[in-house]
């Protein structure tokens, strides 16, 4: 919401009040603005026109991250202007491939803090470096510790852009008003020996702490969001698989909270795979499915999948049934000594194999799902098998950014003699198969979590559920029209993205509504309600 109680020069430092040259004559007279801007009066869309100039121009993909980021940090409604209106080429800048890039060069194009920095230092003191920031209602949290940064790993206090950049994707995506949210660093250190030898990196230069000192400024910190933004939804962000999983099953249940990485991928993946289904002529009963990986992302899908199919009538040990893990010591199975807790229920009665291939020969699966973050681990001979085993193979190489996707776009289809259903997690290019155009499907969590957000923070739950996020992935899979299925396409497109996450909302806020966790009486017409209720930057 614009801040016009302050005025002249410091309205126009003032990134949510400041229109620019968009000023009217009476707002400048009044808003003692004379003077202080070029006295052309500019149309927010004529102002578009520079923007997209300015952004062509960039010569780099980093080059145009820093070029809106500067334009988020001087005038925010005609930042969320320009990316909704070119979703397409802005989403690859402000989220992945290039945000990754961006995150390992954060302390060098650092110009001005966004968010909040929390540091191991501050124990004691988080409730009132919360109240140092400039908006009382936030709603949505994004929080980070940085460990695990897509699949780029520790990357320390530079992890920062990704709260910043997902918070970015709930306004343009799910219209959540930007006064309403606030991204976190959690700085505890970092075990990235370059960072700790950079002298312009900007977190601590410490291994990291681990531990009770750990466990402790994590309580410290839900409990002082609870106190402070009583309505705050807190997402969490690339932790490490050991923190996400134990946070994640610690406050789940008391604070409104979830995590990304282990159930909004999980969610755009199940959406995947219900669509994929459609195209092979199958259902999601039918399938089984081999991860490659077992962190975060992988474990998440396969217990979004097992509630899923729990909800279709089928027992939860012949849901695990349907799905199998590899991960960098290979099969995971019962005879295996060497198991972290959050993988043992997928651990089946079966023989070792340390060869991904053989793993495929072996358990003949409908699918393949690459999580591990290894580049080009789905090789040719896999792909090959698995279009042998399949008349329709699905192949989701699921890590990020596109440098650590497990396959292309074009090699699952020319491997398979274009008969996979691909998706990835970054994006490819359209590509020519069999004389028609086919566009890669891409499994992007954008998809879900702010119509999840969207959703929640309207319905005001206290908790979230995975009801809620299987009945967010049903809802994106309806949303697949003929037009995408035609190309190829298992995801809408993003051009729709607005329309969608509308659609994901209301469907998360009837989950609340029906179980009795929301807490407002429901609209008569929910879905009208919800749009209603999006932010739209309109100066």
């Amino acid at each position: 919401m614009k801040n016009l109680n302050k005025t002249g020069k410091e309205l126009l430092l003032d990134p949510r009040g400041n229109k620019g040259t968009s000023f009217t004559m009476e707002e400048r007279e009044k808003l003692g603005l004379l003077g202080l801007l070029p006295p052309r009066v500019f149309s927010q869309e004529t102002k578009m026109i520079r923007v997209l100039k300015n952004f062509q121009d960039a010569p780099t993909d980093i080059g145009k991250y820093v070029f809106l980021t500067a334009l988020q940090d001087r005038n925010e409604s005609l930042f969320y202007r320009f990316v909704i209106d070119n979703i397409n080429e802005a989403m690859p800048i402000i989220y992945t491939p290039t945000v990754g890039e961006a995150c390992i060069k954060y302390s060098q194009v650092f110009r001005r803090p966004r968010g909040v920095f929390i540091s191991i230092n501050d124990k004691g003191k988080i409730k009132n470096i919360l109240r140092n920031w400039n908006e009382d209602d936030i709603r949505m949290i994004v929080v980070t510790d940085g460990e695990r940064i897509l699949g780029l790993g520790d990357l320390g206090a530079n992890g920062m852009g990704i709260p910043t950049g997902k918070l970015a994707l709930y306004t343009a995506c799910g219209g959540i008003d930007p006064s309403w949210c606030l991204p976190i660093s959690i700085d505890v250190g970092t075990n990235n020996e370059n960072l700790i030898d950079d002298p312009v990196y900007i977190g601590l230069q410490q291994k990291r702490v681990r531990g009770q000192e750990y466990d402790e400024l994590l309580d410290e910190f839900f409990h002082a969001v609870k106190e402070v933004y009583p309505k705050a939804v807190i997402q969490l962000e690339d932790f490490g698989n050991v923190n996400a999983f134990k946070l994640l099953n610690k406050y789940r249940h008391d604070f409104c909270t979830f995590d990304d990485d282990i159930q909004g991928t999980a969610a755009v993946a199940l959406s995947g795979i219900y669509t994929a289904s459609k195209l092979s002529g199958s259902s999601l009963k039918d399938q089984k499915i081999l991860f490659l990986g077992a962190g975060e992302a992988g474990i998440g899908i396969g217990d979004l999948i097992v509630s899923a199919l729990e909800a279709e009538g089928i027992s939860k040990e012949e849901g695990r049934a349907k799905c199998w893990f590899f991960d960098s010591k290979g099969l995971v199975v019962k005879s295996r000594t060497d198991l972290v807790e959050h993988k043992k229920h997928f651990a089946h009665d079966f023989d070792f194999t340390n060869d991904f291939k053989e793993a495929i020969e072996k358990l003949r699966p409908t699918a393949i799902i690459g999580v591990s973050g290894q580049p080009q681990s789905f090789t040719k001979e896999m792909i090959e098998l698995m279009s042998e085993i399949n008349q329709s193979p699905i192949i989701f190489a699921l890590s990020n950014p596109t440098s650590k996707s497990e396959c292309t776009a074009e090699q699952a289809y020319s491997w398979s003699k274009n008969r996979a259903i691909f998706a990835s997690g970054s994006p490819f290019e359209a590509l020519i198969v069999n004389g028609k155009r086919v566009v890669p499907g891409q499994c992007n969590n954008a998809y879900i979590f702010p119509g999840v957000g969207l959703g929640v923070i309207l319905s005001g739950v206290k908790i979230i559920t995975d009801e809620m996020f299987c009945a967010a992935a049903k809802e994106l899979a309806n949303q697949v029209t003929e037009i995408d299925l035609s190309k190829s396409r298992i995801f809408p497109s993003l051009k729709r993205i607005r329309d969608v996450s509308a659609h994901i909302a209301t469907a998360v806020a009837n989950v609340a509504f029906d179980s009795g966790l929301a807490n407002i009486e429901k609209p008569g017409n929910l879905f009208e309600y919800i749009k209603s209720k999006m932010y739209d930057p309109i100066d």
